[in-house]
């Protein structure tokens, strides 16, 4: 019954791949066509189904993987589960769904979060300090931010890309959300200068962390422009 399921799911995916939306997710590294609002609306229409989750991840396409984390259940899944399905998924997109919507909610992200951070693998490294930036905006206790800070200073500049993004993220965090480490922040941005061209759209805030940082403390702070 399940892997009926499971195939008419996947030629549901097979339907709605756009070639032209699969030619700009590849430029991101993301090999699937599938606009998300429709992914989504498939994974309102399946609701929460654990079972299901697992036998599309499974499959190893990145659209059923992106459905499958849609509907999983994240207490479902033991520590092992989670730490394998990261190392597996390699897709930006998946990579970044499996974090922010599974393994947040999971009873082990605290857990993994330190196992992640200092594991050799930049892209599960990446994972780790994604987990360590949502403690530090939302729940930092316990947490060394001058010792984040020292590790941002050492590393960052050098770090692959999606390591750097992750650590760029945290700096910026920290200086947003820490008003005594602000100065610190910033200086470290200016100094190691990651992101700083990075191309904006207009109407976006820029990632380079001291002007992310300023544009977001002047947002909370209700200043004019």
């Amino acid at each position: 019954m399940a892997g009926t399921a499971v195939a008419e799911i996947m030629a549901e995916l097979a339907e709605l791949d756009d070639p032209k939306m699969r030619a700009v997710n590849e430029r991101h590294g993301d090999d699937h066509g599938v606009h998300l609002g429709k992914l989504r609306a498939v994974a309102k229409r399946l609701k929460t189904q654990p079972d299901l989750a697992r036998e599309l991840w499974a499959t190893d396409d990145t659209a059923a993987r992106l459905l499958a984390v849609l509907i999983s259940r994240p207490k479902a899944y033991s520590r092992d589960e989670l730490d394998t399905m990261l190392r597996e998924a390699r897709a930006p997109k998946v990579h970044d769904w499996l974090v922010n919507y599974v393994v947040k909610k999971s009873p082990y992200a605290e857990e993994l979060r330190l196992a992640w951070t200092a594991d050799p693998d930049p892209v599960v490294a990446s994972a780790g300090w994604a987990l360590t930036t949502e403690r530090v905006a939302k729940r930092p206790e316990g947490l060394d931010l001058g010792g984040l800070l020292d590790t941002v200073e050492a590393e960052m500049k050098d770090a692959p890309d999606r390591l750097q993004w992750a650590m760029n993220h945290c700096l910026a965090q920290i200086g947003i959300h820490h008003p005594e480490h602000r100065a610190r922040a910033i200086a470290i941005g200016e100094r190691l200068e990651v992101l700083k061209d990075y191309p904006t759209p207009p109407n976006c805030t820029s990632p380079y962390a001291p002007v992310w940082i300023a544009e977001m403390v002047r947002r909370q702070e209700g200043s004019p422009s």
